[in-house]
């Protein structure tokens, strides 16, 4: 209520790859009547809202209200009778039920649909631990520290969140269950290395870690070259056979490049049970995609029935991983 049009200070840059966006109101609460000025630092997307709020505004002003006086629920209402309009009908826009919503419902609700995501819990700790640290900087006005402890967080909740993934994947391994892909051969055998399944008059390994806590250390180890891309596990244990960065020219990068990654391909590359559903969803897609062309349009084909029977390939092989073995008769 108490912001203006006008209130957006130009972002600033204390250090490199840090940007800081501030906002300008008033504090009302404890002070005499009208309020003090004072700044806030806040998230991108809500230095950004703001601007768009104001291109959008009857009135561009500066010094003008920038919302006015609102209650969430009148505002809410609008909102809901607007999609469920023929206007958002026609746009495609899911209809809104007519149960009562609140602020703090919304934000917890957010947060569970973002946790049930692939990554999603990860995802929701790192975004509201976001805001969390651009508040205490807007309260503290002290730059650099939150986010250089904001960093060391997020890499140990990576950390965990990819040896949880490895020690889940290699239980699945003890029951049978085994990944597909051009890697799956190179992790199965590391599996069996570390849970001494082999036959020890054909394998030139002298000793078997069969110690809880050195299996756990070389899972540890193993996870840290794990990265993950939307419908595969990346195991970056060697960069000149990464092929994103063969494709892109860069072997000599540390990271892959996800965006490139061609999982039907790369010999580092896996597929494992909770992938199946992104590579179903994508056929099926592929296969809508394949009934609407026309006949004149043969490259356009050709490139989709491609597309299509490598998401249909690879589903196979995930299926053929994940059956139980039949036992000899």
């Amino acid at each position: 209520m108490e912001l203006t049009v006008g209130c957006r200070r130009p972002p600033e840059e204390p250090v490199p790859g840090l940007t800081r966006y501030r906002l300008i109101s008033k504090v009302i609460k404890g002070q005499e009547l009208g309020g003090v000025v004072d700044e806030w630092v806040v998230i991108e997307p809500a230095f950004r809202a703001v601007e768009l709020i104001e291109q959008l505004h009857p009135d561009p002003r500066e010094g003008t209200s920038l919302l006015g006086r609102f209650a969430f629920d009148v505002r809410y209402r609008w909102f809901r009778n607007w999609v469920n309009s023929q206007t958002g009908r026609r746009l495609g826009l899911a209809s809104i039920p007519a149960d009562p919503v609140n602020l703090r419902r919304l934000r917890r609700t957010l947060a569970l649909e973002m946790a049930y995501r692939p990554g999603g819990v990860l995802a929701t700790k790192i975004h509201l631990k976001h805001i969390a640290v651009a508040t205490t900087e807007g309260y503290s006005s002290r730059p650099g520290g939150a986010q250089a402890e904001l960093l060391a967080e997020i890499n140990k909740h990576e950390s965990d969140r990819n040896f949880d993934l490895i020690l889940t994947e290699f239980r699945n391994y003890q029951q049978g269950i085994l990944p597909a892909g051009p890697g799956a051969r190179e992790l199965t055998a590391f599996f069996t290395s570390i849970d001494g399944k082999f036959d020890p008059s054909t394998t030139p390994i002298p000793r078997t870690h069969r110690n809880e806590w050195d299996v756990l250390n070389l899972l540890t180890k193993r996870a840290k070259t794990l990265h993950l891309g939307p419908a595969n596990y990346c195991w970056f244990t060697d960069p000149s056979r990464a092929l994103c960065l063969k494709l892109a020219g860069t072997p000599a990068a540390d990271r892959p490049l996800i965006g490139m990654c061609d999982s039907a391909r790369c010999p580092q590359a896996t597929h494992h049970p909770c992938h199946r559903p992104v590579w179903t969803e994508h056929a099926e897609r592929t296969k809508t995609f394949l009934g609407q062309l026309g006949r004149p349009r043969k490259t356009e084909r050709t490139r989709l029935q491609n597309d299509y029977d490598r998401a249909m390939h690879i589903i196979a092989d995930i299926d053929a991983a994940t059956a139980p073995e039949e036992e000899p008769a």
